[in-house]
């Protein structure tokens, strides 16, 4: 395991990507330690891809980058300036809300920021705020992605924990939207202090009506894929089969901002990041396997157990080390590595693997905004060009309601078990 673990540190150090990394440690394992098992090495690799369920991974990616494609990002800003637009620092509270809608559409925290800050960033630094400011609510209201269903980052881990998908999603609704409701409350509390600008925008009613009738088909659009699923109309893969037809058809036909150039260049963006994760699982899954052999997950279980903590300060000590982990590793390799490794203790503590799920992903969504990996960072320092270290200073502040959610979560379970349990028990 020594060896295992330090040659994984040290080919991440000099930068070689957390798939082949993974497969490199595990590999080196083999040759020098265990060389008669090595013909276990391309099994597990095509074992790993090898499950019904990881078809809706490419399907949900595709679907989010239709409906990016399709022109909803104005439809759901102009949407959220009905309702908020006319408070101080309204197009922050803006920021926030559409990221909440957004999110629910896209399951990608990555995708949330680049179309929601590409639009807002430059619009709110023309409007006096702080360009740092704009980024800074941009990156942390883009967490929201990863936990309010569909989320991308949930199917991973109900694939890797064997868990429902449609317990998953529902489970991340409530903390998700406490997550916005507490960076809403932050954005307003900052915008009173510094006196951030009010949108003069006034109106009228004909104009609400006519805003909320282009947006409802979008705003139904997590309804629809995440009802089929919990109302047992269809799998978690069919109903992201169903999301790819809905957001085509909202693409070409409602919105009419999707042409043909845009949706092969949409598939064509979907199959580089799927097979990217793919291959992170495949590789990820030669790694778990050795970890399982050398029965670390069993001798982590016992340790913890050992400890005599209560299930929730377990909790809170494993939630301390998913913010650590996030910091150096991405979601779908951390979900992949560090579910296999406390899942076991959580099950003996009789901690139900939903809640587990929604704090893995909560406090890993926290990571993708903290350097030095943060995913999420790296890209709006492309969108706003900013430094990561600029945006980052911003972004802590509004961070702090995802920091609270995940206590919440933890000190209340009903926060997350309590919709799953009473629309699919």
């Amino acid at each position: 395991m020594t060896l295992l673990l330090i040659s994984l540190a040290i080919f991440l150090l000099v930068g070689i990507p957390i798939a082949y990394s993974l497969g490199l440690s595990a590999l080196l394992y083999f040759t020098i330690m265990r060389p008669e098992l090595i013909v276990v090495l391309p099994q597990r690799f095509f074992a790993g891809m090898d499950s019904y369920a990881l078809i809706a991974l490419p399907l949900f990616i595709l679907m989010g980058q239709l409906m990016n494609a399709g022109g909803i990002t104005n439809r759901l800003i102009n949407f959220c300036l009905i309702f908020v637009g006319r408070f101080r620092g309204g197009l922050g509270l803006v920021n926030v809300a559409a990221s909440m809608l957004f999110g629910g559409i896209s399951g990608s925290s990555a995708s949330d920021t680049a179309s929601i800050g590409s639009v807002l960033i430059p619009e709110m630094e023309r409007r006096g705020y702080p360009k740092e400011f704009a980024a800074g609510i941009t990156v942390a209201s883009s967490t929201m992605g990863m936990i309010i269903p569909p989320s991308i980052p949930m199917v991973i881990y109900a694939v890797t924990a064997q868990q429902s998908v449609g317990r998953l999603f529902l489970g991340g609704l409530i903390p998700g939207l406490l997550v916005g409701l507490f960076q809403i409350a932050l954005v307003s509390y900052v915008s009173i202090r510094r006196k951030y600008p009010i949108e003069e925008r006034q109106f009228s009613r004909r104009e609400i009506y006519s805003e909320i009738l282009k947006s409802v088909y979008v705003l139904i659009m997590p309804v629809f894929v995440v009802g089929t699923v919990v109302g047992g109309i269809a799998t978690a893969t069919e109903s992201a089969g169903l999301g790819v037809a809905y957001a085509t058809v909202v693409g070409f036909v409602l919105t009419r901002h999707l042409t043909a150039h845009q949706f092969f260049q949409a598939l064509k963006s979907s199959i580089i990041i799927s097979a990217k994760i793919m291959m992170i699982i495949a590789l990820s899954q030669v790694f778990i396997w050795v970890l399982a052999y050398e029965r670390v997950p069993e001798t982590v279980a016992a340790t913890i157990t050992g400890l005599g903590l209560s299930p929730t300060m377990m909790l809170m000590l494993i939630a301390g080390l998913v913010l650590l982990a996030g910091t150096f590793i991405d979601v779908s390799p951390a979900i992949l590595l560090l579910t296999p490794v406390f899942l076991p203790a959580v099950q003996q503590q009789g901690i139900s693997p939903i809640l587990f799920g929604v704090v893995l992903v909560s406090g890993l969504a926290v990571g993708a905004c903290t350097p030095p990996v943060g995913n999420c960072l790296n890209v709006c320092s492309a969108v706003s060009g900013l430094r990561i270290g600029t945006i980052f200073r911003s972004t802590s502040l509004f961070l702090l309601a995802n920091v609270l959610v995940l206590a919440l979560i933890i000190l209340l379970p009903s926060l997350v078990l309590w919709i799953p349990s009473q629309l699919m028990d």
